[in-house]
């Protein structure tokens, strides 16, 4: 079955944002799912499955980033990643 969830805006709460250690945590995370997932920051939009391109986005501290995913398990797939977000 192919599932489409809507955006989920978060605030990085992490001193760091997206450093290189939590973009490639979200990177690895997102990879697990076979589903497409993006993120997007200021309109800019790349694949969670990319740890260059997450780290593209230039997210700081306090910043918004928008999780959305489609395909088989894209719900479960944002949880994961809200859940690496929010743990770091």
């Amino acid at each position: 079955m192919i599932e489409h969830t809507l955006p989920v805006t978060l605030k990085l709460t992490g001193k760091a944002g997206l450093d290189p250690r939590v973009s490639a945590l979200l990177a690895i995370e997102a990879s697990h799912f076979s589903c497409d997932i993006t993120l997007c920051h200021r309109g800019h939009v790349v694949n969670a499955k990319s740890v260059a391109d997450v780290m593209s986005l230039g997210a700081s501290h306090d910043s918004l980033v928008e999780i959305h995913a489609e395909g088989e398990q894209a719900q479960k797939a944002v949880n994961a990643l809200i859940a690496v977000i929010q743990n770091h």
